[in-house]
């Protein structure tokens, strides 16, 4: 009996660790339904790039952003007020000259006035753009009498000079940026005033043709009242010229003139073809 229930306890333990032993050679077979992990890190992984799309895609949202400071510098930048300040004025409203010389007489002037008598000019210029202005000038000249005169006058001494004002409409030709030129013609005022010392003609004597220019005929004869040693002499005319200018690196400019004087009061003239180095600023 005792053995009998004996082999039957031992059945019952071998059953037991056969289907403990077969339950676990089933349970792996049901393993891949309870590994969430490994399919969870998919969907983790799928979930993750579009959280990270957006943040990549920031930049791209950011463009326009930084676009717009672009298209907002556009009208800050004003061309039109660049435009103005690209047009810089090239031309001074004022221009001032100055300058000495000698002169080359002409007409009746030349019968009695030798050339090289010494001159000087100075003027100023008030300039309407880089090529048109409007030019005054005030103008000394010394008219130095030939010695042919004297001796027939006679006298042993003289003063003769002649002050002018001029004002001309001038065109400036710029040549270069170092060269230039310019014409000028107007009217003018002129004043020639002399005196003779040492004298010996005898009032009333004959005019000759040095004395009527000399201005003290005014008739046939020198008139017995008077000091027809001064003369005065004040005539309306005109006056034109040219001149080169050389522009040096302070900004001065230096130029040679030629200019043609010509004044006439009645039958008396007065011709001077003055020639004048000087400066420009």
């Amino acid at each position: 009996m005792i053995g009998k229930f004996a082999t039957a306890l031992t059945l019952l333990i071998l059953i037991a660790l056969l289907g403990a032993q077969g339950f676990a050679q089933d349970a792996p077979p049901a393993q891949p339904t309870t590994a969430p992990p490994p399919a969870q890190q998919p969907t983790d992984q799928s979930a993750q790039p579009p959280a990270q799309q957006p943040a990549a895609q920031q930049p791209a949202a950011q463009q326009p952003g930084t676009q717009q400071p672009d298209t907002g510098q556009e009208p800050a930048e004003e061309v039109p007020v660049s435009r103005r300040r690209a047009k810089p004025k090239n031309y001074k409203n004022w221009t001032f000259d100055a300058g000495i010389g000698a002169n080359l007489d002409s007409g009746a002037t030349r019968t009695f006035v030798r050339e090289g008598g010494i001159g000087a000019t100075a003027g100023v210029a008030r300039n309407a753009n880089r090529i048109l202005g409007l030019r005054a000038d005030f103008i000394f000249e010394n008219l130095p009498l030939r010695n042919s005169v004297l001796q027939n006058a006679p006298a042993t001494g003289y003063n003769n000079n002649l002050y002018a004002i001029t004002l001309d409409p001038i065109i400036n030709i710029p040549a270069s940026k170092t060269w230039g030129g310019y014409v000028f013609a107007g009217p003018g005022f002129y004043h020639r005033q002399g005196s003779l010392s040492g004298d010996t003609t005898v009032p009333g004597s004959s005019c000759t043709p040095f004395w009527i220019w000399w201005g003290a005929c005014e008739g046939v004869s020198i008139p017995i009242n008077g000091d027809f040693l001064k003369s005065n002499q004040n005539s309306w005319g005109y006056n034109l010229g040219a001149g080169v200018t050389r522009k040096m690196p302070s900004g001065v400019e230096l130029y040679l003139e030629f200019r043609l004087m010509h004044g006439k009061n009645a039958n008396v003239t007065t011709d001077v073809r003055p020639i004048t180095l000087g400066v420009r600023w």
